[in-house]
């Protein structure tokens, strides 16, 4: 890890480098070695590696859950005090700015997506981390028997990332995303939106000139940007349908999930068909 320190100082230093750099630290580090890093690195990570600690035990006995978490809260005071001084003086030096991360294995103990993302819940709050990475577990020759010996699929791992981005920016929760319906597992052939969305159609649909930004946020085909435009838009003139088609990626989800000035969805929102048709079941292709 020195080595690798010493490359950022010298690409800062030497080379007059401005881009990101991003660093991932040992645990055990010594407390000058993770200074000097964050002063280096745009961003600086410890990884958890995996999602409970009893599987960290089993998996990796030589890295010590109490270690992880002694680290990164030391990684959080230090950005804390950092931001601190330079809100004192902008002379004061900077301590990682775009803050701390992990990562964490999926699919090699076991673990349920609920598991997963409770775990990162924890993590966003206790750490104050900017980003939890998900890497699908990949199968090496002879590794240990007591791990699977495929690969999970790496739709999982994109779910997995589609939901950590609700809880994040959308105001979901991790118990509304997978609740007793759903089971503990992301739904793998829709995303975790409408996923939701689906299993709660009474609160749909939502009226584009009228709802709340909250409303707005959990509107399948709706993002962060274009809530923010049509609460910008329909101050001066009620939206219609194709306004909002402008707005957002696709109307082909979103019609089915919104009220505009002339537009009702039908009655297929109410039936188990709407389902099959935004999520239509895949079928094997012929050669023929």
């Amino acid at each position: 890890m020195a080595e690798m320190v010493r490359v950022a100082e010298s690409l800062r230093s030497d080379h007059d480098f401005r881009g990101y750099i991003h660093l991932k630290l040992i645990p055990s580090a010594s407390a000058d070695l993770v200074a000097r890093a964050g002063l280096f690195a745009d961003r600086v990570s410890i990884n958890v590696e995996l999602p409970s600690e009893v599987s960290l035990k089993r998996f990796a006995p030589e890295k010590q859950p109490r270690d992880i978490r002694a680290a990164m809260g030391g990684l959080k005071l230090k950005i804390e005090e950092s931001k601190a001084e330079r809100a004192k003086t902008r002379r004061a030096p900077v301590f990682s700015p775009a803050g701390q991360s992990t990562q964490m294995i999926v699919g090699a103990d076991g673990a349920s997506d609920a598991t997963i993302l409770q775990r990162s819940a924890q993590l966003y709050g206790a750490f104050g981390l900017r980003r939890v990475y998900y890497s699908a577990f990949s199968p090496i020759p002879d590794a240990s028997a007591q791990l699977p010996l495929g690969a999970p699929p790496l739709m999982r791992e994109h779910r997995l990332y589609q939901a950590d981005w609700l809880t994040r920016f959308y105001g979901f929760d991790v118990g509304e995303i997978l609740d007793a319906e759903s089971g503990e597992m992301l739904d793998l052939s829709v995303d975790p939106k409408l996923a939701w969305a689906l299993r709660h159609r009474e609160r749909f649909p939502v009226d584009v000139n009228r709802a709340d930004r909250e409303s707005l946020l959990r509107v399948p085909g709706l993002g962060t940007r274009s809530v923010k435009r049509i609460l910008e838009m329909r101050r001066f003139r009620r939206l219609r349908l194709e306004d909002v088609g402008r707005l957002a990626r696709s109307i082909t989800t979103l019609r089915n999930f919104i009220v505009a000035e002339g537009w009702r969805p039908g009655a297929l929102l109410d039936s188990e068909r709407l389902r099959l048709h935004l999520a239509p079941r895949p079928q094997q292709l012929s050669l023929l």
